[in-house]
């Protein structure tokens, strides 16, 4: 059985399947904020999806990161390490991309078991 959740013309914010959650790149709400600012909002975002999953960040298997500008990635890390559990910290990537909003400056994907 799939579920999807928050379903648009265009996407759905979270699928799961078998077992699986898979997240749709979150982005801050609030792209007026810093770097730190948009990374909470949406680690914050993260947590909300995984818990509509029966989830939680404690089963997160990959998260992909994508950073309008590598020189954020020290303070980006600063707010991912204050959120990451503690032993419980998943495959990840962070590449430097070009989002779809000039304001965006982070993105996120996440995968994660239930």
């Amino acid at each position: 059985m799939m579920q999807r959740y928050e379903t648009g013309p265009r996407m759905s914010e979270m699928t799961v399947h078998h077992g699986v959650c898979y997240l749709a790149g979150q982005i801050a709400e609030d792209a007026t904020q810093d770097i730190k600012g948009q990374t909470r909002q949406v680690l914050a975002e993260i947590d909300r999806l995984l818990a509509l999953g029966a989830s939680d960040k404690t089963k997160i298997l990959r998260a992909e990161i994508f950073l309008a500008d590598i020189a954020d990635f020290a303070a980006m890390n600063e707010v991912w390490d204050e959120w990451v559990a503690p032993g419980f910290t998943p495959a990840r990537a962070t590449v430097e991309a070009k989002l779809a909003c000039p304001d965006w400056k982070i993105e996120i994907v996440i995968t994660a078991a239930i």
